[in-house]
């Protein structure tokens, strides 16, 4: 069980398939297991990361502190031990992405708030322009890789098991199926959840947040970590304004207190509106 964020990859190891360009119904059969499993598999679920730095005890009752035990001691060494690897994973990424002229978007949200709608509308727009290849992350299936394979975009699946994140290393290896050519952009959608995946670097050009309006207008209160580190927020689903209970006001001031400078979009990727502003951010890139 990871050390960090609690996922076990117990019996449920990471595998990475290349979509195939003839669409197949979801098949157990058709996921090509790797050799390599998911790196964490500590059995400390409940050492929460950040909480204590190494060597710190806790106050004994009569005033005089004590030294850490053992477990206490080498859960945090774990920790460390697994973002530092991770870490330097994706330097080693970002390095090679670079030097081709690979831009790479890591897509992180809740689940249900449009990443795959986005993307499906963000890989026509870019049809016969820029060659656009996705790598899709989620615990099982195939469902969101067949719809960005109907786009006739290149996709890898990469399913994590039990895992709540991508990391470096599961993208060098969907990187390595994929095989992006130089200056092409490749979208990363993680795995839906606010939490693990902000605190895995894993070599992409820009972190991309999309929150709905269809939840709640105070998750950047409440997970803000994920948008304290996003290089931009999108805000999905505005079509849907006038139908939900959705504060929008409070929900940009929330992000602006976050990270004062946030870069935040308004759209609709299944009406098009504001897909060209989010283009042409891109393009910045």
């Amino acid at each position: 069980m990871c050390s960090t964020c609690g996922c076990s990859g117990e019996g449920s190891g990471t595998r990475i398939s290349l979509v195939p360009e003839h669409d197949h119904p979801y098949d157990a059969d058709h996921q090509h297991p790797q050799d390599h499993e998911h790196p964490h598999d500590h059995q400390h679920p409940h050492e929460h990361p950040h909480e204590h730095a190494a060597g710190q005890g806790h106050e004994h009752s009569q005033g005089h502190g004590h030294a850490p035990t053992v477990e206490e001691t080498r859960t945090i060494l774990l920790e460390q031990e697994i973002l530092a690897k991770n870490d330097g994973l994706a330097a080693a990424n970002r390095h090679r992405l670079q030097e081709r002229g690979i831009t790479a978007i890591n897509l992180m949200s809740s689940p249900g708030s449009g990443k795959t709608t986005l993307l499906e509308s963000t890989v026509r727009a870019y049809a016969g322009t820029r060659e656009t290849l996705v790598i899709e992350g989620d615990q099982e299936t195939w469902l969101d890789a067949q719809r960005i394979r109907a786009t006739g975009s290149k996709v890898v699946q990469i399913n994590t098991g039990a895992g709540c994140h991508l990391d470096a290393q599961m993208l060098a290896g969907g990187l390595a199926e994929l095989a992006p050519p130089d200056n092409s952009l490749v979208f990363v959608e993680n795995v839906g959840n606010l939490v693990c995946p902000a605190l895995f670097d894993l070599g992409e050009t820009a972190r991309v947040v999309i929150i709905s309006v269809t939840e709640g207008a105070d998750k950047p209160a409440k997970y803000p970590y994920m948008f304290r580190t996003a290089d931009l927020v999108l805000l999905n689903k505005i079509d849907l304004l006038p139908y939900v209970d959705f504060d929008i006001d409070l929900c940009l001031s929330l992000i602006h207190q976050l990270k004062p400078d946030a870069q935040i979009l308004q759209l609709s990727a299944t009406k098009g509106d504001g897909l060209a502003d989010w283009q042409a951010w891109l393009d910045t890139l």
